[in-house]
């Protein structure tokens, strides 16, 4: 399974330590663990909520990143509310149960959230980020077709 992640090229190690520092959406301070979506896209729509709205003041620094994982997903079941999500994940963190588990997106309900445990044991057989630059001043600049048509969707 391929996993993706926009991230600053600084944080692309896949242990887990901002997590620890400060926590996700679905997992407490402490508990190590690696937020990747199941699609590229998906990453990138799920990183642009997190920009500033001053695009001067986004950080230039942000990678795309993929790796992959030998592992089938243990799903959230998808009729948790939030603070069930939590609670399951933290268990699961805890447990070590699965290297990898996916949680509905709240973004695009078509793709994953995909959780990776940094402490399964299965973890260090996964290849580390492979990355390239992104921008999104780059990718969300002005379509060509726009400017030629004149129009809007």
């Amino acid at each position: 399974m391929k996993l993706w992640r926009v991230t600053r090229s600084a944080h692309c190690a896949l242990d887990g330590a901002g997590a620890i520092l400060h926590g996700g959406r679905y997992s407490p301070l402490g508990l190590p663990v690696v937020h990747f979506a199941s699609e590229a896209a998906l990453a990138a729509l799920i990183a642009l909520r997190y920009q500033p709205a001053d695009p001067a003041e986004a950080a230039t620094d942000l990678v795309l990143g993929w790796t992959e994982v030998d592992a089938l997903p243990e799903r959230v079941p998808a009729d948790l509310d939030e603070a069930s999500i939590r609670a399951w994940v933290t268990d699961w963190l805890s447990e070590r149960r699965s290297l990898v588990a996916a949680v509905v997106s709240r973004v695009l309900p078509e793709g994953d959230v995909v959780l990776f445990n940094p402490l399964h044991p299965d973890a260090q057989l996964v290849r580390p980020l492979h990355a390239r630059p992104f921008s999104f001043a780059e990718c969300l600049h002005t379509p060509p077709m726009r400017v030629f048509y004149g129009t809007d969707l």
